[in-house]
């Protein structure tokens, strides 16, 4: 296993992957908690299509990938916002309107890209070659704005992931921290296409606050939880890739469904002892 780690810190690009990864998987839990208690937890997903069309239309019209797709999904992501807050277009609609769009003019952009040199597969199931020197310093640049803004602004999360309408009764502006936590993670999800591809991305949104509301039941403890499982989940799913040469991003959701079927054995337990 030493051996295993060491060889992953020699090789440049793998610490490079190793260093995005993990702080990626940090904020994608953060943002995820609040996301899951919203049952929004889908825009993940949602936006992972918009990406994958964005980085497609890029490359067919020979543009930088990422300068097009942040600000798409930034977009797509304002976008959800609106619909979902529109009586007539509830969140999943939205959703399924927007991922199935952007997914359907990926796909067509692909399919005109005859003759050229586009890895379809690096965009749909991530790649770890592919993370750049820029992806490191944007990672860290949005994991410490998401690490400050939970810091900070903890009370208002809270009030608006668990009551909006009480907390803007109370003075809150929800739509700005609405607004907020859709840009970054909109941002969280382009960078983690890279790694994990836009077909299993959402997994990193997902997988970590389910296993802690399992067993946890305050916020605080569920968003401590989330971090530490995402981070550790990842880490163990990339050693399990290097090892096994299987792909970074499956390998990473297989471990997340391990944790997650433990997390819920321990929940069922926990739940079973104090109704005895």
């Amino acid at each position: 296993m030493f051996e295993v780690i060491s060889e992953i810190f020699s090789a440049p690009v793998l610490v490079r992957a190793l260093i995005v990864g993990i702080l990626v998987s940090l904020c994608a839990a953060l943002l995820g908690v609040s996301l899951v208690l919203k049952r929004f937890s889908m825009i993940g997903d949602g936006l992972s299509h918009v990406g994958f069309g964005a980085l497609a239309v890029a490359s067919v019209m020979n543009l930088a990938p990422m300068a097009v797709a942040i600000p798409v999904v930034i977009a797509a992501a304002f976008l959800l916002l609106r619909l979902s807050s529109n009586s007539k277009t509830n969140g999943d609609s939205a959703i399924a309107l927007i991922s199935t769009s952007a997914l359907a003019i990926g796909v067509m952009a692909n399919s005109m890209s005859k003759g050229m040199n586009i890895d379809i597969n690096s965009y749909l199931f991530g790649s770890i070659i592919s993370v750049s020197r820029g992806d490191v310093i944007t990672s860290a640049i949005l994991a410490l704005v998401v690490l400050v803004i939970f810091v900070f602004f903890y009370t208002k999360i809270f009030a608006i992931t668990f009551d909006e309408n009480f907390a803007k009764a109370t003075g809150t502006n929800t739509n700005i921290y609405n607004m907020l936590i859709a840009l970054l993670t909109a941002v969280t999800i382009v960078i983690g296409m890279r790694l994990m591809g836009s077909m299993l991305i959402s997994s990193l949104i997902i997988f970590p606050a389910l296993c802690s509301m399992r067993v946890f039941k305050s916020f605080r403890a569920v968003t401590v939880c989330s971090a530490a499982i995402s981070v550790v989940t990842f880490v163990v799913g990339m050693i399990i890739s290097y090892i096994a040469d299987t792909p970074c991003g499956a390998s990473i959701v297989c471990v997340n469904i391990v944790v997650y079927a433990v997390f819920f054995a321990v929940g069922a337990v926990l739940s079973r002892s104090q109704k005895s």
